[in-house]
């Protein structure tokens, strides 16, 4: 297939329902567009072509959950080669931050910003020994996680010393542990901030019964068998807290993606948790939202899309 031939598009993806919405937004604004299902795929590291000029992952951290052989890091070595013939793939660096809960408390803590009290371990028996000097109760989590998979809550040192002797405790697909205080939500509410461009595009409030940590928002997310019954509403946060949204997005290269923060309910202080390098947004959109954020995107990726003909290379 020659360059003139080409699509202009490539959706690069895992799951095979979550872009429905984001596939009827490109089909709307008549945008010439391939569909690549990871499944099944494979490359020529000296040879095989990108499928379109542009290319736009939408690779899901939870994909682990969904088949032992996810294509996490396949992924990273596939539009790494494709990045090297010169191909633009959108989102490709977040996969780096997405990759790792580590280093996203890193970064926020880089930026100067306040996250709950993490410590990261890479052996269970250590996960006791890092969680020395935290306040019980705390979080377990999976370094690579995704729709709150790899989440325990332990009450005390001792259950937490069980849990880790037994080789109980959640481990990410990468080895790796986040042992995190946890912090009462105020309102029992998080709140996720969703960028374009690395520009604030909305925000909603997410309430979830109890202590719920699946709390994705959208519509393939909540007719899962089993998933909570969460409750959105549009918010607006302060001028602070999106300037600091905008910041954590630049500094993560992610192009597309969400940050996720609460309102510590001892305290009153804003703690940044998570930052998402996939969105499907929220379910619903012109309801909860008045518009919706998929034509946004696509407006965007057609920009992309001029400037590489415009510019190719």
């Amino acid at each position: 297939m020659t360059d003139q031939t080409l699509p202009d598009l490539a959706i690069v993806y895992e799951h095979p329902e979550w872009f429905e919405p984001l596939f009827a937004a490109l089909d709307r604004h008549g945008v010439s567009y391939v569909k690549v299902p990871l499944a099944g795929h494979g490359f020529d590291p000296a040879a095989s072509a990108a499928p379109a000029r542009v290319v736009f992952s939408r690779v899901a951290m939870s994909s682990f959950l969904r088949d032992p052989e996810h294509p996490i890091f396949y992924a990273q070595s596939l539009f790494e080669h494709w990045q090297g013939q010169g191909t633009r793939v959108v989102n490709a660096s977040a996969l780096n931050i997405d990759t790792s809960k580590a280093r996203q408390m890193s970064l926020i803590a880089r930026l100067g910003l306040k996250g709950p009290a993490t410590r990261v371990a890479h052996r269970q028996a250590d996960i006791p020994a890092a969680a020395q000097g935290l306040r019980f109760p705390v979080l377990v989590k999976a370094d690579i996680g995704g729709a709150g998979a790899g989440i325990t809550r332990y009450e005390t040192p001792e259950s937490l010393a069980e849990a880790a002797g037994e080789k109980w405790c959640p481990v990410g697909v990468n080895g790796i542990s986040l042992i995190q205080e946890y912090a009462p939500r105020l309102g029992g509410k998080i709140t996720r901030v969703e960028t374009l461009n690395g520009r604030y595009l909305y925000a909603i409030d997410i309430e979830s019964p109890g202590d719920a940590f699946d709390l994705c928002p959208a519509d393939a997310c909540l007719v899962r068998p089993g998933a909570p019954t969460l409750t959105m509403t549009r918010t607006t946060p302060s001028d602070e807290i999106i300037a600091a949204v905008e910041r954590l997005a630049v500094a993560a290269q992610i192009e597309v993606g969400g940050v996720e923060y609460l309102i510590d309910d001892r305290d009153g202080s804003v703690l940044f948790y998570d930052i998402n390098g996939l969105s499907n947004f929220v379910a619903n959109p012109v309801a909860v939202l008045g518009f919706d954020p998929h034509d946004n995107l696509v407006e965007w990726l057609k920009a992309i899309v001029a400037q590489q003909k415009a510019n190719p290379a």
